[in-house]
């Protein structure tokens, strides 16, 4: 019960961070048209850079746990500073492997930030499942009586995890999903209760269960939360 109520809280706070944002860009495009803003100013907003920045703040005020914000302030403002500064011998060109050094961090903050058992491995056999998939990706079927989350992570890869012989714990069941340039695929029981918190940027992540199914059947002690962050990928939540 408290895990749903926390579920309530978060899509209130995101429908105010909505509003904010919509605020916010609303006075800005007000601004520019009375011509009150500098140029200078409209064209780093404008940039990519400027766009990564904004897209990080929006997120943060959504929800400030989220660390998805902070990488993107940080890689935005990365790129932008020396634009600003006028750095001459900065070039995209050259140090674009920091992203790749950032997203090693990601991948090494998320693997200290969970407590998933040692030997929980992706082939569903565990309670907890923890799989990985760089460049890559397979099936995986999980048939635990006691399934209890995890996490996932895909980075130029992907994978397909049925879910349908799973039982869930009577603990929150929370899977924790990263995809960049890469995605999942989540098949799910029809008479299970899932929410999804997943932020999505230049992709998406898509509910695509069953639409005919009579909600009533619905087991309210079945109860899936999936979240994370979704870059430049996707992934979908299927029911049969």
């Amino acid at each position: 019960m408290n895990l749903k109520n926390n579920h309530m809280s978060e899509i209130q706070k995101r429908r105010i961070g909505f509003g904010i944002a919509l605020i916010f860009f609303g006075a800005f495009f007000l601004l520019d048209n009375l011509g009150l803003i500098p140029w200078d100013l409209r064209h780093y907003i404008f940039q990519w850079e400027g766009i990564l920045i904004i897209i990080g703040i929006v997120i943060l005020v959504n929800d400030p746990r989220k660390n998805a914000g902070w990488v993107l302030i940080i890689i935005g403002t990365f790129f932008l500073l020396p634009d600003i500064l006028y750095i001459p011998w900065f070039r995209i060109s050259t140090f674009w492997p920091v992203l790749l050094i950032a997203l090693g961090f990601i991948y090494i903050v998320r693997q200290r930030g969970h407590n998933v058992p040692p030997g929980a491995t992706p082939d569903g056999s565990m309670d907890f499942i923890d799989d990985t998939n760089v460049f890559g990706g397979g099936d995986v079927i999980i048939t635990s009586n006691n399934f209890k989350g995890g996490k996932i992570t895909s980075v130029f890869g992907g994978g397909n995890y049925d879910l349908t012989s799973a039982k869930l714990s009577a603990e929150p069941t929370v899977i924790d999903f990263f995809a960049m340039f890469g995605g999942g695929n989540f098949i799910v029981p029809s008479d299970w209760n899932v929410k999804t918190d997943v932020t999505a940027i230049f992709g998406g992540f898509s509910d695509k269960r069953k639409t005919n199914i009579d909600p009533g059947t619905a087991d309210p002690n079945k109860e899936l939360y999936i979240k994370g962050f979704v870059l430049f990928g996707g992934g979908e939540l299927k029911s049969y």
